[in-house]
């Protein structure tokens, strides 16, 4: 993994790095304890993987991680859904999907429902525990529509649509009415690409932030009307290929799939201006689509865009340092 920073060129061993290393040394050290007891700590220090498999042919897109250590991802084979323990990068499968099924982008709420963008025009909410289905919203029709990605702000899933330009609010929980808001303002919808993708809460919680695709733009979208700003990149030309968005306070997360990239950006109180603070990037970045965190690290799938979409093509999620 490699990080530019405008800032800082130095790379500095994440915290659970350093505690687990005075927890090695600490062992060691002793060495009087029995057997068992060494081996005990030894598990007890034991790094996390920075990477994990998934299953052959899965397509992967979309990843949530909630306060717990696991992983959720799903597929765009056939709206399978994919649990991985993070501490051991073991999965199983938790919702096989089905014919004509499609998951794409996922978030995880507190109450353990996991809402799936589908594609189709429709998103899910399935039960994080069992993968049950317990609702489908039909949000477009299915021609003409992409509904790509989803995030949770007060008290709606907000569903992205790459091929229309509007967002649906799903009311969070089991039923609702939906919410339709047409994107105005600053907003150009191109024909023909992928418009509106990555979404995510900004700073403040009345307005959401939007990565546009084609051609590369950040856009402010204001919940009450849909009026969009677009957000002036300073440092960055753009954010083409534009995919998953994180933020952490002001701090935005970009993944650029295409780009293997992730740019990080420091946003503005307003959240109108971005500025670009630094880049992460890593060798085992396969097209990476979306990103989700977890302690001191982003995890992201590879949907490895670029290779063959086969039932026998391998894929993997990876973990970088933040």
């Amino acid at each position: 993994m490699r990080r530019t920073d405008p800032r800082s060129s130095s790379a500095q061993p994440s915290r659970r790095a350093l505690l687990g290393g005075a927890a090695l040394a600490a062992l060691a050290a002793t060495g009087t304890g029995t057997a068992s007891a060494a081996t005990a700590g030894a598990a007890r220090s034991a790094p996390w993987p920075t990477g994990f498999p998934l299953p052959d042919g899965f397509l992967p897109e979309g990843i949530a991680i909630g306060r717990r250590p696991y992983a959720y991802m799903g597929s765009r084979a056939n709206g399978a859904l994919y649990r991985t323990d993070l501490r051991t990068g073991r999965g199983s499968v938790l919702f096989p999907g089905g014919t004509g099924l499609v998951a794409v982008g996922l978030k995880l709420d507190d109450d353990g429902l996991l809402y799936v963008a589908g594609n189709t025009g429709v998103a899910r909410v399935h039960d994080s525990r069992t993968g049950e289905v317990v609702t489908t919203h039909l949000l477009s029709p299915a021609a003409g529509h992409f509904i790509n990605d989803v995030t949770l702000l007060g008290g709606r899933a907000w569903f992205t649509d790459s091929r229309a330009a509007a967002l649906y609010g799903v009311p969070r929980g089991r039923g609702g009415r939906i919410r339709t808001l047409p994107l105005t303002g600053d907003w150009v919808q191109l024909p023909d690409v992928n418009n509106a993708n990555g979404i995510v809460g900004a700073p403040g919680g009345d307005a959401l932030i939007v990565v546009k695709s084609t051609p590369g733009e950040l856009h402010n979208v204001d919940l009450r009307t849909g009026r969009t700003t677009r957000i002036t990149l300073v440092g960055a030309e753009n954010v083409v290929n534009g995919d998953g968005l994180y933020r952490i306070g002001r701090t935005l997360y970009v993944v650029q799939n295409r780009l293997n990239l992730v740019t990080v950006f420091r946003l503005d109180a307003r959240a109108t201006t971005a500025t670009l603070t630094g880049t992460i990037t890593d060798p085992r970045f396969d097209v990476p689509t979306t990103a989700a965190r977890f302690g001191d690290r982003l995890y992201l799938v590879n949907a490895r865009f670029t290779s063959p979409q086969t039932p026998e093509t391998t894929f993997t999620g990876v973990a970088v340092p933040i």
